[in-house]
């Protein structure tokens, strides 16, 4: 009852706003009419690999966008929330470089409805690392953020520094699918006292944005080097250019 009032009065003094334009909403971790109108949700069929939508209906047979199919992924199924465009975008952005980190909260909403089937088998959720000099700089990395959000939701085992960057790499924004494959190598690994935790297990890996796939790619590997029985992946937003 105390907490109610304390939350009441709280909304009073700070009303709700939308985390896209600011404008006063309802409740809080929704968006506003326009801002929602401008959110590309991912529903209806997509590609097992990546979670891009795809024309049509399901057959029962496992179905891939012509970028998995033309580059086969080393994890087993994916999932994406929203399309990396429009209003989607913006909020990606903002959570990634304009310090927005509530924006986490309603993005795992969001995230688990995408994810769902991918949740079976209480998989061990765990983000795409941050170079420490690039979480130095940063202060924090929003693909934990948005892990560690995902699972509080459903009481999920979560291991946060599961994965490691070995070494720094160069940003991959605008680079191509190659670069970033070459760029990457073997930069990530399982982190040597975490192993015994995804030894036959599936794990989960959770990250803002998938444009190449790189960076998941060698996120998985890693996982499965270290003894994973099965490495999904979930991201935020897709980019279907690539």
């Amino acid at each position: 009852m105390l907490t109610a009032r304390i939350q009441t009065a709280v909304s009073l003094i700070y009303p709700p706003q939308c985390p896209g334009c600011g404008g006063l909403i309802g409740s809080d971790f929704g968006l506003c009419a326009a801002c929602w109108a401008d959110m590309h949700f991912i529903s209806g069929t997509v590609c097992e690999g990546c979670g891009a939508p795809l024309p049509g209906e399901a057959d029962g047979f496992r179905l891939e966008c012509d970028s998995c199919l033309r580059h086969p992924r080393p994890w087993s199924q994916g999932r994406s929330a929203l399309l990396y465009e429009g209003q989607g975008r913006k909020l990606v952005l903002a959570l990634k470089h304009g310090d927005r980190t509530e924006i986490a909260g309603p993005a795992a909403n969001w995230l688990r409805r995408a994810a769902e089937p991918l949740l079976d088998g209480d998989p061990l959720i765990c983000p795409v690392p941050l170079h420490w000099t690039r979480l130095l700089k940063r202060k924090y990395n929003q693909s934990a953020l948005l892990a560690a959000a995902l699972a509080k939701r459903g009481g999920w085992e979560h291991c946060p520094d599961l994965l490691r960057r070995e070494r720094r790499t160069a940003s991959l924004e605008g680079r191509t699918r190659e670069q970033r494959y070459r760029l990457l190598g073997s930069s990530i690994g399982v982190r040597q006292n975490r192993k015994n935790r995804i030894k036959g297990r599936a794990v989960l890996i959770v990250d803002d944005v998938m444009t190449s796939g790189a960076t998941l790619c060698a996120c998985t590997d890693a996982c499965l080097q270290a003894g994973a029985d099965e490495v999904r992946v979930a991201v935020l937003a897709r980019v279907t250019q690539a």
